[in-house]
């Protein structure tokens, strides 16, 4: 959630950002008029009880010299009370309906970030590897899987109906080598793994930026007390809520792989076929908790570290900057890794690396106190990161593509070898 003070002290700057970021005009106006009537309320309210305290003191001193005077400042006394109050619940009502209309505001964008309104004014910022290039007609994961037997999405679509895969044999194997090896691999750079409850409160897709923006998106009980998380990040950005955590246990870095579950609302007709956008998809998240001067340091880290996961798989990649149109909700800046697939001649993505600023810590009240030898350092809001280390279903896309041969087997990158068990899929 954005700042209050920043619609009070610079209104025209912060609407000009969170425009570039396609906030519509009506959006605009209704915040200018929400933050005029706080403001407006906020001294009206300071007014009155200035007028209040200079009442109560004219009471004091007229009891005395002058009864009749008397009488009438102690009911102008009563007046301005019922007028406080009054004025306090107008008060506590803009406030009110400003809070809601600012949880339902992206985050703004850093500087660093290309304006632009949709992922065309994206900026490439490096290239790793050249793309695959095949002696042959390059199939796509979906054939190459379903030749293999290693994947069934017809019993899937039995079971529990569209965008929905059954891994089988070496399938499964491949997806559970991959699952550890990132998870291994984010441990040796410092990450705590950790394995959080897939089932999450309301509170925590509020205070991860998840609603009350994205409601409809995500599957619920029926009782809507739990939500199934569409990505660990909401519990891994949750399990410091509400706390004050002390500047020498900064950074925090923690891992988890969970399976992720969404509503895919929002992709009608795109990738219908194969594993590039399912409803329950496996991840390995990476999140950081920083101090706000840290953050985009760890930015570049983390997405380093997003980075040798396809690396040390040897599949090309590059990054792009995501512009202002394009940054996710909770983003202030965001870099995309996209996977090079030659069954669709393009890059796709594969890991998303945010700096989330004080966004989410600010929803989900989360503080840290400064080292300044007191111990009664006024307490700050700390910077939230994450990003896919990596996404697992299209990792295992990606190895299909890359790694397919004109026979139909598909060749395993030599630093998973380890952990799949065999050089080759040749079947199930």
């Amino acid at each position: 959630m954005l700042d209050h003070r920043a619609f009070i002290t610079d209104f025209d700057a912060v609407i000009a950002r969170l425009t570039s970021r396609g906030v519509d005009g009506d959006t605009v106006t209704a915040l200018r008029e929400a933050a005029t009537t706080r403001s407006q309320a906020i001294k009206k309210t300071e007014t009155l009880r200035a007028e209040q305290n200079k009442a109560s003191q004219d009471v004091q001193k007229l009891r005395e010299s002058d009864p009749a005077a008397f009488g009438a400042a102690r009911e102008r006394l009563k007046t301005l009370k019922d007028e406080i109050k009054a004025n306090e619940d107008a008060m506590v009502a803009a406030e009110a309906k400003l809070e809601e209309m600012m949880l339902r505001l992206p985050n703004l964008p850093d500087a660093s970030v290309p304006v632009g309104k949709d992922e065309h004014a994206n900026r490439l910022e490096r290239t790793v590897g050249q793309p695959t290039k095949l002696a042959f007609v390059a199939k796509q994961h979906f054939e190459i899987a379903e030749a293999l037997g290693i994947v069934n999405f017809e019993q899937a679509a039995k079971i529990s109906g569209a965008r929905f895969a059954v891994y089988r044999g070496a399938g499964a194997r491949l997806e559970r080598a991959l699952i550890s090896f990132m998870l291994d691999l984010a441990r040796d750079h410092g990450y705590l793994e950790i394995q959080p409850p897939l089932l999450v409160r309301r509170d925590a897709m509020v205070g991860s930026g998840q609603y009350p923006k994205f409601e409809g998106e995500s599957f619920e009980t029926l009782d809507h007390e739990f939500t199934l998380i569409p990505t660990s990040e909401v519990p891994l950005v949750n399990l410091h809520r509400e706390e004050i955590l002390e500047e020498h246990d900064l950074p925090l870095r923690y891992t988890a792989y969970t399976p992720c579950f969404r509503r895919e609302a929002g992709a009608a007709g795109r990738d219908t076929r194969g594993l590039i956008r399912q409803h329950q998809f496996n991840k390995v998240e990476l999140v950081a908790y920083t101090k706000p001067e840290d953050s985009a340091a760890e930015l570049e880290r983390i997405a380093s570290h997003a980075e040798e996961v396809l690396k040390r798989l040897e599949l090309p990649y590059r990054v792009v900057s995501l512009c202002t149109g394009d940054l996710g909700f909770a983003a202030t800046k965001t870099y995309d890794l996209e996977v090079w697939l030659p069954g669709q001649n393009a890059y796709r993505e594969i890991s998303s690396c945010s700096n989330c600023g004080d966004f989410q810590a600010r929803r989900a009240k989360i503080r840290y106190r400064p080292d300044d030898g007191t111990g009664n350092a006024k307490p700050r809001l700390v910077h939230t990161l994450n990003g896919s280390g990596i996404a697992v279903g299209r990792t295992f896309v990606a190895i299909l593509e890359n790694g397919q041969r004109e026979d139909g087997s598909v060749a395993i990158p030599r630093a998973l070898v380890p952990y799949f068990g065999s050089d080759v899929i040749s079947g199930v």
